[in-house]
């Protein structure tokens, strides 16, 4: 199973912003969020037939907010959990220009042009489509791997969305199409001859918060 992994709330989550390649710290709710990941992965093992049970591998984005999660989401798995490993292929897409903004900021059009045409590039940034040159053959890679066990990849609500339509056969115009809130869980599975959509954006670990 491929289980991709949204990171806890950022501080710029928090405040609205688009927010791409800056760093940005975890809020003490992000950090919460984090450790309910934690513990609802370490059930999907748990629940196995060895307490022993950990996923082959956990990747994370090199961004900050997703190593911490990653690295808390490892602690909380056991001993026995490999250490987080960093691809960089995991990064957020590069919004360009428009990072740090609020939708409500951009030039007149600007969001709506976005959303009715999904090759639409970012001044200075990357589009949809260059996102799905730059994760798709990840997935690809990790599907060996993936069929024979568990790899989390812990990342960004844009490289999230577009596994999942990796996983459909559908195009970058999906991303569109889904909301996916911070600290979510989705599951591809690489069992069969092609991957399946098993779940999408699970938040049910977060009630309470």
């Amino acid at each position: 199973m491929l289980i991709l992994v949204r990171h806890g709330q950022s501080e710029a989550n928090a405040s609205g912003l688009l927010l791409g390649r800056t760093d940005s710290e975890l809020t003490d709710l992000g950090r919460l969020q984090a450790e309910r990941l934690g513990a609802a992965l370490a059930a999907t093992w748990l629940a196995g037939s060895s307490s022993d049970l950990v996923p082959l591998r956990i990747l994370t984005s090199p961004l900050l907010r997703a190593q911490v999660t990653a690295q808390i989401i490892s602690e909380a798995l056991g001993r026995n959990a490999p250490a987080p490993e960093i691809e960089d292929r995991l990064i957020e897409l590069d919004y360009g220009d428009l990072e740090g903004k609020r939708p409500s900021e951009l030039a007149d059009g600007v969001w709506a042009s976005w959303r009715a045409d999904a090759s639409w590039r970012p001044p200075g940034g990357e589009s949809f489509p260059d996102l799905h040159e730059r994760v798709d053959p990840l997935w690809a890679s990790l599907a060996p791997e993936a069929a024979a066990g568990d790899v989390i990849a812990v990342s960004h609500v844009s490289p999230i969305k577009a596994a999942v339509a990796w996983a459909l056969g559908a195009g970058p115009e999906l991303a569109w199409k889904l909301s996916l809130g911070v600290a979510s869980i989705t599951r591809i599975s690489l069992q069969r001859s092609s991957p399946a959509l098993v779940s999408f954006g699970e938040t049910g670990h977060l009630l309470g918060l």
